[in-house]
């Protein structure tokens, strides 16, 4: 198969499916004929081959996805004019420590933020599926260790957590929440899942 028909299946399984696809999920494509360096660079060429329209290919951390670009949300939500949700200051700050910290505790997070969180906060951000349970910390009571999930980094569009915002104060109490608000203000309060080409 030449690099051509071969870019034009990965298009095509691309548009197709509505979650990200791994690089080892695309080989499959291939009957595995194609390595991942391989693969690789055809995504990139195909990366490029999108550069001027409205929907880009991006990498995220569960795989690579086509979505429409941030400039194409405003005539999209037209078509789907149910708000998103709104998620309070003591989620958003809640997901900012667990961000920055993980993993940490409930414990850790409330003597961050000088206030007790309430099971709500931390049910709506485990089912919006941005934090989940990874282990027990070895102390009394084993305490749960929340971390956040690929979903999270997916939603904001991240690789990887090191894409996070730098620590404005690196040292400071807050776990660095205020770096991060920022971003989760722009793209939580008002996050509504990346239209994609396919129905969600």
């Amino acid at each position: 198969m030449n690099t051509s028909e071969a870019t034009k299946v990965l298009e095509t399984a691309l548009l197709c499916t509505q979650e990200p696809l791994t690089v080892a999920e695309l080989r499959r494509l291939f009957n595995d004929e194609l390595n991942a360096d391989t693969i690789r660079v055809l995504l990139e060429q195909l990366r490029g081959q999108w550069n001027e329209r409205g929907l880009e290919l991006v990498a995220l951390a569960s795989g690579w996805r086509f979505q429409s670009r941030a400039g194409m949300y405003e005539y999209l939500s037209r078509l789907n004019p149910d708000k998103p949700p709104k998620y309070s200051r003591a989620v958003l700050e809640t997901l900012s420590i667990i961000a920055y910290r993980q993993p940490v505790t409930r414990g850790d997070i409330e003597d961050i933020r000088g206030v007790t969180v309430s099971t709500q906060v931390i049910k709506s951000l485990e089912e919006r599926g941005w934090i989940d349970v990874i282990g027990h910390r070895d102390a009394p009571g084993r305490p749960a260790l929340y971390a956040t999930t690929k979903v999270f980094l997916d939603d904001l569009g991240l690789l990887s957590l090191e894409e996070l915002p730098p620590l404005v104060h690196p040292g400071s109490e807050d776990g660095g929440a205020p770096a991060l608000l920022e971003v989760l203000e722009q793209k939580v309060i008002d996050f509504a899942p990346t239209p994609s080409t396919s129905a969600a």
